[in-house]
């Protein structure tokens, strides 16, 4: 008889079992949080009129506020749902939860040509984003006789916007305004408004009237700035929710907040586990019905059948797999065998430190993964030797990823944007046309265009002559296409990168930049009251801190790169310098980049970014607010070039009085004085020269919001409240000058305005 063939290891995985239990034990959703705050109904729908079972991201009706986030609220008034935006208020006439699009109109141009505001139509950019098929609608009203209008585009209406005298008539164009029409015409006031394009052909044609078109409405898109913490909770089969105490998504489970974060990658690391020892306990029992055994060893068969020895009673596994409703008994049998037992143990070892191993390198994979959950999972781009381009590198230069030939001519998505053709933002641009030129940005110039679909962006044409264009450009679109936030720039696309030239595509910011309003060609407005400029602040402070929570350092905060809409909403812009920063490392070793008076001078001397670089830029921002001045003016007397250390001199001699904007009503108004003279405070604190010293983007947001709701504890300041301790540090220790010596890459005028 030859010998038997030798025994099955044992099933090793079952050493992992346990630990992988553990891990899991801190991620699996098996407890409710412990606070008694209920979310409830979430489970319901939304139905208005026409619309029907309307659920998650939208709210309104039975579905409580906390069922979706921020911007999706929906009032059923009069048979219709309603949507408040931007002070004004939308119908909603179609909703395609499938498609994530829907169909508004204003309601106070529902078929009526006279509104109740002069206002353009404006959208939530964060979460909506104005669909395919529309065409803007131009509306004049109280203008002069204008022969170069035919009269059939000519309306009526005796709203507010009609002059006395001749100037009573109403018109209306459909498309872009030929210039010669915007020379001659003269109007009150004008409206912007988008419409469906099918509609505004039948107007053309005179087959229906202006106030059904108005009635119609316009396509928009939606997203969900929450979908990927809101996959999570779907997966466990909870409901999508938002706590706006916290300001933060959540996942609800029987009416309260649950934790499900990690349990997917959980399951199916047990879910392997188990069908592993389910195979080796198959081959553990083929082996003992087909295997002759030694004459030693009792019987393995009894009345012909095969029977299992066990050596050890092991736990009963439930394993979900194709065999949902089957259990797995995991056994092995015994032996004698104690060189092989110890070979296996040793082994055991072995795969157990590979799989610590693994285990560290799925947290710190995960943590990663958990900085970007609240953007959208994004398609990598090919590359020439199919190797994806990392995000978490800190090369100094970023890579160039080519696009193949047949990725140009798909025309599909880079880092999930849409891919322009040059000869597409030619036409847009007008072939670039200088006077579409809204500004020169620090590595470009930004045009103004309008795409074959209606919308209208800027275009920014990277320099040829800058030898870091690549890098710059590819920075921008990675960090870009990863962040959404209502006060940051969106991109809607690129050129690639084997195109004739590099060119980004924004949404259009029509108002300029706050550097423009403070002491540019429209410093003189008079729009930018303390309010709005601290609106201003506390909305820059907001994306400011965003970026940090996601890791990133702006590296170029400055007025110039504040954009502002016409309701004065904020939109921070020009990422070409910014970089990854992981938050478990101090700094990043890096040669100083920025503008002129806004670089951290420790950053200059030591050579370490930080995010506290981003605060001390801030912090000039906050005094540019507040004194309209700029951050570097060679006008001023030597010791008040850069206005950091003019700023910091003049609240250390308690004469704050002397840099703050006389329009602000300092002087005159008790209330405004108090407000103006902590927000110095603040920015005294992210002037210092030790980083350590100054606060966090998110402490500098809390004390903004807490200043604009009069909620700080000082009741009267008519001087900033620096204590003694502060000023002594500052003077043992005085900040140099941020230096305006610097000659970043950028190497362009800081006044330059609508820098992309």
């Amino acid at each position: 008889m030859s010998p038997p063939p030798p025994p099955p290891p044992p099933p090793l995985l079952l050493l992992l079992l346990p630990a992988v239990l553990l891990i899991c034990s801190g991620h699996l959703p098996a407890t409710l949080s412990a606070g008694v705050t209920f979310f409830p109904n979430c489970n319901r729908t939304f139905s208005c009129g026409s619309l029907q079972n309307i659920t998650y991201p939208f709210t309104g009706g039975d579905r409580p506020e906390h069922c979706g986030p921020p911007g999706f609220r929906l009032i059923c008034r009069d048979g219709y749902a309603e949507l408040n935006m931007k002070s004004l208020i939308y119908r909603v006439l179609r909703i395609d939860q499938t498609g994530e699009n829907l169909t508004l109109t204003r309601l106070d141009l529902w078929n009526n040509t006279c509104p109740s505001q002069f206002a353009n139509s404006t959208l939530n950019f964060t979460i909506f984003n104005y669909g395919m098929g529309n065409e803007d609608l131009n509306l004049f009203y109280g203008c002069d006789s204008v022969k170069l209008i035919t009269p059939y585009k000519q309306f009526n209406c005796n709203a507010s916007g009609s002059a006395s005298g001749n100037s009573s008539y109403a018109y209306y164009l459909i498309g872009p305004v030929p210039d010669p029409i915007l020379k001659i015409i003269r109007c009150n006031t004008s409206l912007r408004i988008p419409v469906l394009q099918s509609a505004a052909n039948s107007l053309t044609a005179n087959n229906i009237t202006l106030g059904e078109v108005l009635t119609v409405g316009f396509n928009v898109n939606y997203s969900n700035p929450c979908e990927a913490k809101c996959s999570a909770c779907i997966a466990y089969g909870a409901q999508c929710g938002y706590d706006y105490d916290k300001e933060e998504p959540i996942c609800i489970c029987s009416d309260r907040i649950c934790h499900v974060r990690g349990i997917r990658a959980c399951s199916m690391l047990l879910i392997f586990l188990c069908k592993c020892l389910a195979a080796e306990s198959a081959k553990s029992r083929l082996y003992e019905t087909v295997s002759d055994r030694p004459s030693n060893l009792p019987s393995l068969r009894e009345n012909g059948a095969p029977t299992t020895t066990l050596s050890h009673i092991l736990p009963l596994v439930h394993c979900q797999g194709k065999n949902k409703n089957k259990n797995t008994l995991l056994n092995r049998t015994g032996g004698n065998n104690v060189p092989k037992t110890v070979g296996y143990s040793v082994l055991g070892a072995v795969l157990l430190g590979i799989f610590l191993g693994c285990l560290f390198y799925f947290l710190a994979q995960r943590r990663r993964r958990a900085s970007k959950a609240k953007s959208k999972d994004l398609p990598t781009p090919p590359s020439s030797k199919g190797i994806a381009p990392s995000l978490t590198g800190f090369s100094e230069s970023i890579p160039s990823y080519p696009y193949t030939k047949s990725d140009i001519e798909k025309g599909s998505t880079y880092f999930g944007v849409q891919v322009f053709s040059y000869m597409e933002l030619e036409e847009a641009t007008n072939n670039f046309d200088p006077s579409r030129e809204l500004g020169d940005g620090g590595f470009g110039t930004v045009y103004y265009g309008k795409l074959q679909d209606g919308r209208v962006v800027a275009v920014k044409r990277l320099y040829e002559n800058n030898f870091k264009r690549v890098e710059q450009f590819m920075n921008e679109v990675q960090i870009l296409t990863r962040l959404q936030h209502q006060n940051l720039v969106k991109l809607y696309g690129c050129t690639s990168r084997r195109s004739r030239e590099l060119l980004l595509v924004y949404e259009y910011i029509p108002n300029g930049t706050v550097a423009d309003h403070l002491h540019g060609k429209q410093a003189n407005s008079g729009s930018i009251t303390w309010p709005v400029r601290l609106s201003i602040a506390i909305e820059t402070a907001n994306a400011l801190a965003y970026l940090h929570e996601s890791e990133i350092i702006h590296r170029d905060v400055k007025t110039n790169n504040i954009l502002l809409d016409n309701n004065f909403q904020v939109k921070v812009a020009d990422f070409g310098l910014s970089r990854l920063f992981p938050t478990d490392v101090t700094h990043v070793s890096t040669a100083p980049q920025g503008t002129p008076g806004y670089v951290d001078p420790e950053y200059h001397q030591c050579y370490q970014l930080t995010s506290k670089s981003d605060v001390y830029s801030f912090g000039v921002v906050l005094m540019e607010l507040i004194s309209s001045k700029q951050a570097v003016d060679t006008n001023r007397h030597r010791h008040d070039i850069n206005l950091a250390n003019m700023a910091v001199n003049k609240i250390l001699n308690h004469t704050l009085h002397e840099l703050v904007d006389p329009s602000l009503g300092f002087e005159s108004d008790s209330h405004v004085r108090r407000k103006i003279t902590l927000v110095a405070e603040l920015a005294f604190r992210c002037l210092q020269h030790e980083r350590d010293m100054r606060p966090t983007m998110g402490e500098v947001l809390k004390a903004l919001r807490r200043i604009e709701n009069e909620e700080s504890d000082v009741q009267k300041a008519e001087e900033v409240d620096i204590n003694s301790e502060d000023i002594g540090l500052l003077k043992s220790n005085p900040p140099p000058v941020s230096p305006d010596s610097v000659v970043a890459d950028k190497g362009v005028n800081p006044t330059t305005p609508y820098s992309f």
